[in-house]
């Protein structure tokens, strides 16, 4: 088959990450993988001190930081190890002997980075819906947090469970830490909230492979200078996330990445149109009577990650083949808790939700 066919083969993609890439940004890495930029070499050839990269990395993290409207007071720092390296980083840089942080519990990361700082230093539990299987998130408007607090961390959105926050903590001095790998720059948020953002590139801004780290300058002061040089957050930031040679393609895919958010508009236009492919899965999930059930409570459901489950697992199981057999892939549930689980990140096409709707119209009146 020819490569320009190919085109047409494309599946609809659902899986929560990696997740779907625009057309457009794949179709552009395409053509400079071999060369870029008149240099005779691929990227992926160049030193990391060359001035392409240098080029590259200043204008992927300007970019980051206008389109979060973070024009003053923060860096953008970009390092390999995935969300889940943060788990242990954040606190060895943050939690000093003898203080305690405090995690907001929702969902299987958010308990999984509160476990790993245990092995860093103290924790608290501020708030937990694990109680009811992660089925809500934690009320957190008038959460109380202790002034000596190390740090509040939260998971904005739960890729495993589907939910989400609308509302976050007043820390007052406290630093607001957040996990916003399934939802960074999906939705209108007020950045300046936080004192430090982390997220896997993988589901909204990119390849898997790399993690921006958003933090305010203010708090890179605190960071601890007892651990080695490659933990510090300051290393990356005095270095220009140059300190070691970074994924430097997936770095470029990202670029890319925040260009195409870019060009849709920005945030405001992206969330208007996350919005409509959820509300498409969630309609056909609700006027169901029945046989497709959500799995979060209305009032704290996900646009990103829309979870249900069908009568019985012999059905899901059922619905998984005949999707995938329909061009649909990565609708299986997370295996910790099973069921379906469509991830309809900002480059799933609204296209993408109407046949995935249509799908499970005709396989309910099927079956």
């Amino acid at each position: 088959m020819k490569a320009k066919e190919t085109l047409h083969t494309r599946l609809y993609n659902f899986n929560p990450g990696p997740a779907a890439l625009p057309l457009s940004v794949l179709e552009e890495v395409k053509h400079t993988t071999v060369e870029y930029g008149g240099r005779g070499i691929s990227l992926m050839e160049m030193s990391h001190r060359s001035k392409p990269v240098e080029a590259l990395v200043h204008t992927a993290e300007q970019q980051l930081l206008e389109q979060m409207e973070l024009a003053s007071g923060y860096r953008a720092l970009f390092m390999g190890g995935g969300a889940s390296m943060q788990f242990a980083m954040l606190p060895l840089n943050l939690l000093t002997k003898g203080a305690a942080a405090d995690y907001i519990l929702s969902g299987s990361f958010s308990e999984k980075a509160e476990q790993e700082a245990r092995y860093i230093g103290q924790t608290r539990i501020a708030a937990s819906t694990k109680a009811s299987n992660w089925q809500q998130v934690p009320d957190v408007r008038d959460i109380s947090i202790p002034a000596d607090s190390a740090y509040v961390h939260i998971t904005t959105n739960n890729t495993i469970e589907g939910s989400r926050f609308n509302a976050f903590p007043r820390t007052g001095d406290v630093p607001l830490i957040a996990d916003m790998t399934s939802d960074l720059l999906s939705r209108r948020i007020d950045y300046r909230q936080f004192d430090m953002i982390y997220a896997g590139a993988q589901k909204n801004i990119g390849p898997a492979g790399i993690t921006a780290v958003i933090i305010r300058e203010e708090l890179l002061a605190r960071c601890s200078q007892q651990i080695p040089l490659i933990w510090r957050y300051e290393t990356y930031a005095s270095n220009d996330s140059l300190y070691n040679t970074p994924p430097v393609h997936t770095l470029y895919v990202l670029e890319r990445m925040l260009q195409w958010t870019k060009q849709q508009g920005g945030i405001d236009q992206i969330e208007e149109r996350n919005r409509a492919k959820a509300a498409l899965l969630y309609a056909m999930i609700d006027g169901s009577d029945g046989f497709y059930k959500g799995m979060i409570d209305a009032e704290h459901r996900s646009d990103m990650n829309v979870t249900w489950r069908l009568p019985s697992e012999e059905l899901e199981r059922q619905f998984v083949l005949e999707a995938e057999q329909r061009g649909f892939i990565g609708l299986a549930g997370h295996r910790s808790v099973g069921g379906l689980r469509a991830s309809v990140y900002n480059a799933v096409p609204v296209a993408a939700c109407e046949a995935l709707a249509d799908f499970m119209r005709e396989f309910m009146n099927k079956h």
